[in-house]
């Protein structure tokens, strides 16, 4: 579990963070979202510890992420997968390669135990025989599968993932949302996603939070969004006529 509190962080006396608090439970996919601007970024970049709160902490399983020693800190990342927006491959090297990569750097496996591992990740996303490939010769959906591939071959408690949709066509996107879903509840991983897709919060939204000017303006599942009367929310939610047409008729439903 990741439990953050008040948390607060600018830039060169600005805010962007202020004042967030909020929970994200194993075996769930909970989204980030908001309009650009919103802090969605820092947010997420604060959870990984790419920046430091100025107040507040974030807690993993307990431990203030802050408080950690030096050995609690290495094991803390090896128990965390990130998914890039941009899947951030290593051209030059292979599917198989860049698969092993947290192998080679955290763990002291024999080249026979890794490949062993990656062949099993592969296989999980739906990747067999891809080994020798180069991302060059991979379609954007594949692409994003070897980098999920990737992010759990260490098998982490935690899974971060920045836009994992960006790029993909509808019908790809739906397939990634399905496939970080399900590898969330099978391995019990506390997965956190920052997302600007309405597609991914109907499909995998069983936590939301809305955050707005830096703040955390609602929190609820997929089913409460249509519920809601944050303005805000509304606002960001039903921009496009088929949300609102599925509001209205959710409104319909529940009388």
């Amino acid at each position: 579990m990741i439990e953050v509190k008040g948390l607060h962080k600018g830039f060169n006396g600005v805010p962007v963070l202020k004042g967030i608090s909020t929970t994200f439970h194993p075996g769930k996919t909970s989204l980030i979202i908001g309009q650009s601007g919103s802090g969605k970024t820092v947010f997420l970049k604060s959870l990984i510890g790419l920046h430091t709160p100025e107040s507040g902490t974030i807690s993993f399983a307990g431990k203030v992420s802050t408080d950690f020693t030096e050995e609690e800190r290495r094991q803390w990342r090896r128990d965390i997968g990130m998914v890039f927006q941009g899947s951030a491959l290593f051209d030059s090297q292979t599917v198989e390669e860049n698969v092993m990569f947290p192998l080679k750097m955290f763990t002291t496996q024999t080249y026979e135990e890794m490949l062993e591992r990656v062949n099993f990740v592969l296989n999980r996303v739906n990747l067999d025989n891809s080994n020798a490939k180069f991302p060059a010769e991979l379609s954007g959906g594949m692409q994003k599968r070897v980098a999920i591939a990737r992010a759990i071959v260490m098998n982490p408690k935690y899974l971060f993932c920045d836009e994992p949709n960006s790029g993909l066509d509808p019908k790809t996107a739906i397939v990634i949302d399905n496939l970080i879903k399900e590898i969330t509840e099978e391995y019990g991983i506390t997965t956190v996603i920052n997302t600007h897709d309405m597609n991914s919060v109907m499909e995998i939204g069983e936590k939301i939070v809305f955050l707005e000017h830096g703040k955390k303006a609602w929190e609820g599942t997929k089913n409460d969004i249509f519920k809601t009367d944050n303005e805000a929310v509304v606002n960001f939610v039903y921009s496009s006529n088929l949300f609102k047409k599925i509001r209205v008729a959710q409104n319909e439903k529940s009388n």
